[in-house]
């Protein structure tokens, strides 16, 4: 993993084997980061765990097998219990072009992964939102702090 910082902006560049999101937490851990908008992704990863949330407040999950083409992905960063949380979706196509989107679990970069971030509310300590866990649900809500 490789990134620069230019004011508010994050470009990150993940490598073959990382997780997208272990590897953005752990940029928003380095930099301090509370709050954070993802704002674009694009690359190749494989293993895409994927689902949507059913009107019972649970995931539905969907491994993609194989590498897949990352064509969109965005997103949030925020605090949950003190540790940078990712809450991210994401567009991809097979090899044959087929597209499937969702809410992503989880993914690893096979070529790579370029992606965007812009902080917001500055500093971990501004807390410019949170996440919080609902009872009885695997949601887990995004608040923001007055």
């Amino acid at each position: 993993m490789d990134y620069r910082r230019s004011n508010e902006n994050l470009f990150v560049r993940l490598d073959p084997g990382e997780e997208l999101h272990d590897s953005l937490q752990e940029v928003a851990r380095v930099e301090g980061i509370g709050a954070a908008a993802v704002t674009s992704g694009i690359g190749r990863v494989e293993n895409a765990l994927m689902g949507h949330l059913d009107a019972q407040g649970a995931y539905q999950q969907n491994m993609l097998i194989g590498p897949v083409e990352l064509l969109s992905m965005q997103g949030n960063i925020a605090s949950l219990n003190g540790e940078p949380f990712t809450h991210l979706h994401v567009v991809v196509s097979d090899d044959e072009h087929v597209v499937h989107g969702g809410h992503l679990f989880e993914a690893r970069v096979t070529v790579t992964a370029e992606i965007h971030l812009r902080v917001l509310g500055g500093r971990v300590t501004d807390r410019f939102m949170h996440r919080c866990e609902i009872i009885g649900s695997d949601f887990v809500a995004l608040e923001f702090d007055k």
